[in-house]
């Protein structure tokens, strides 16, 4: 097989899913222990299981903490392991049963969320319980998030633990904004393919065998890349859920198109990724109860699920993907992959019939979203190379924000279009002729993906910038060097309708820090010109202030809350750098280059990103 397409499909028997107390439970007093519910939710797992298994498919049963009390399902996974060779694992979702409020007395049920007392406490309490039940320790876990110190208590005191669901992609501010301001979980900025999670955090993939967390870390739920990141990204994952959710399905004939898309466009990503693709559906049976959800009756919830897992089935019948359990793919992967491999993703619109397209690139140092509609903006930066070091739960000063913060964010920072005075985020450039300005983000344009030995490299299409007496032809490629914490961005005069023209480029970066919409603090920031001779510095105050070098090797920005420090650099001697201090209005700054160009000139600069000391 060339190309290798892996699915992980994975169960869990939710004694008490989530959100079904209250359907099957209909205006009585609230009771996890009621046996409708109980029942129910096991037959809607073994529903699940018997769908996968008819279509030839093996799954990981994560066992939850209620289910390890309850007999039958115990009995159930022993014997589907045994006919199947389905993994028996263990999730740290599902806490909630009436044993778990009589011992911890809270109603949370977010693993990540407890005190770290209460999450080594709950995870001795739930692998001891397993241990008990089947009489061995699992080899995989799971939650929607979990935080690095909780993985490696997990490591340490359960070493055969290989591979665990991490968190959940770009589940953040739009996902709460659209559960009513009631989703209190934040975990914005991490991978959305599985990777080798650090020990300092999570979210940012180990760079050596030092920082290896010992797992391998695969994403709640694989999640539309351009959907998702507009939108809220519960509606939009290879869950048949997320599509009923979203309405993205034909009310009439009750056909799902868009979720056969979803998964082929995830397929189609072996193509930048060394002949390696992955693809991944968690569920638990809360759901896909009688009564329905989402405006969907239970008919359609069951048609949903078998539409999906046949046509998994069908791929895998055709040679086209293997299903692996959790461990085997664990496994798999650290043969398949090195820890500074990145993940990439040339990631087309599917759902709104646009011409959209978004490059995603991960790797230690970065995470990093390229709009093309936006001619190749940056319009995301996680800067992974600080290695934020980042406790969350009761307790650290981060009890919900799970989220890697970002540099740049054009969702929560305005990005390029802003309504009003002020910037928002934004890594882009304009080009000047005779005082007229034209953005780059006003170009539409289209990109090709290569590779050349360890380097990544997006070539974008040429776009036509017509000022009134001149038309300039330029091209955008830019470089992402494995292993670097660089990326090169070269900007190429293809042509001039007046050969003999000159115009001013400048290429810029907006940025600030945070993980939601809400302004920080950025009083401690320190921006510098740096050159061969002299440096120039601002100490950030809201001042408005500018200071410029010719010459200047790289303006830099330290933003210490973050402990990062990022720079622009250029090895043009006649460029001039700058740095921009920002305004309460739009508490933001700048780095840049300024450069005149002519006809067939190449301008370079790059961005990089280090741990501030």
């Amino acid at each position: 097989m060339d190309n290798q397409f892996i699915v992980n499909i994975i169960h869990r028997p939710e004694m008490v899913p989530e959100y079904a107390e209250k359907v099957t439970g209909h205006g009585k007093e609230e009771d996890i222990g009621r046996k409708a519910l109980l029942t129910e939710s096991l037959d809607i797992f073994k529903t699940q299981q018997a769908i996968a298994h008819k279509n030839g498919l093996k799954t990981t049963i994560q066992m939850t903490y209620a289910s390890l009390f309850n007999d039958e399902a115990v009995e159930l996974a022993k014997a589907d392991h045994e006919k199947y060779g389905d993994e028996i694992a263990l999730s740290l979702l599902g806490l909630p049963c009436t044993e778990f409020r009589e011992k911890y007395k809270t109603k949370d049920f977010c693993i990540w969320m407890f005190s770290m007392e209460d999450k080594k406490s709950i995870v001795d309490d739930v692998f001891g319980k397993f241990h008990d039940r089947f009489g061995f320790y699992p080899e995989s876990t799971g939650s929607y998030y979990m935080d690095a110190d909780l993985v490696n208590y997990i490591r340490e005191k359960y070493p055969m633990v290989k591979c665990a669901v991490a968190t959940c992609w770009e589940e953040g501010p739009k996902a709460y904004h659209t559960c009513n301001n009631s989703w209190y979980t934040f975990m914005d900025g991490g991978p959305w393919a599985p990777w080798i999670p650090s020990r300092q955090n999570v979210h940012a993939p180990a760079a050596n065998e030092e920082e290896d967390s010992g797992i391998v870390a695969i994403p709640h739920l694989s999640r539309d890349l351009i959907a998702c990141y507009d939108g809220n990204g519960s509606n939009f994952g290879t869950h048949p859920q997320n599509v009923l959710r979203s309405m993205s399905y034909d009310s009439k004939t009750w056909e799902f198109p868009y979720l056969y898309n979803l998964i082929d466009q995830y397929r189609d990503l072996a193509k930048y990724n060394n002949g390696y693709a992955y693809n991944m559906m968690f569920v638990g049976p809360g759901w896909m109860n009688k009564m329905g959800r989402w405006e969907a009756p239970y008919e359609l919830l069951l048609k949903s699920y078998e539409d999906g897992m046949a046509y998994y089935g069908q791929l895998k019948k055709e040679g086209k993907l293997s299903d692996m359990t959790m461990a085997e793919f664990a496994d798999y992967y650290r043969r398949k992959k090195t820890l500074t491999e990145p993940e990439c993703a040339l990631w087309r619109d599917i759902l709104y019939g646009s011409d959209k397209q978004l490059f995603w690139y991960c790797d230690p140092f970065m995470r990093v979203c390229v709009n093309m509609d936006q001619g190749g903006a940056i319009v995301d930066l996680r800067p992974y190379a600080a290695k934020l070091e980042w406790p969350v739960g009761i307790g650290t000063k981060h009890i919900t924000d799970a989220s890697y913060p970002f540099l740049i964010q054009e969702k929560y920072r305005a990005g390029y279009f802003t309504h009003y005075a002020g910037e928002g985020t934004v890594r882009s450039a304009k080009l000047t002729y005779k005082g007229e300005e034209v953005d780059l983000c006003l170009c539409r344009t289209k990109a090709h993906f290569s590779q050349e030995g360890k380097t990544r490299i997006l070539t974008l299409d040429p776009v036509d910038i017509e000022f009134f007496d001149l038309t300039v032809k330029l091209q955008t490629k830019i470089y992402f060097e494995e292993g670097s914490s660089h990326v090169k961005i070269e900007r190429n005069i293809l042509e001039m309708s007046d050969p003999d023209a000159e115009v001013e480029i400048n290429e810029y970066m907006v940025a600030c820090y945070g993980t939601t919409e809400y302004s920080e603090d950025m009083s401690n920031i320190t921006l510098t010109c740096l050159g061969d001779a002299e440096s120039k510095e601002i100490r950030y105050a809201y001042k408005c202030r500018e200071e410029q070098m010719e010459g200047a090797k790289e303006v830099v920005s330290v933003i210490p809350e973050i402990e990062t420090r990022v720079s622009l650099s250029c090895e043009r001697k006649d460029a001039v750098g700058y740095i921009k201090e920002g305004y309460a209005f739009s508490p933001m700054f700048t780095l840049g280059y300024t450069a005149k160009l002519k006809d067939k000139e190449v301008f370079a600069t790059w961005l990089n990103l280090a741990k501030a000391n």
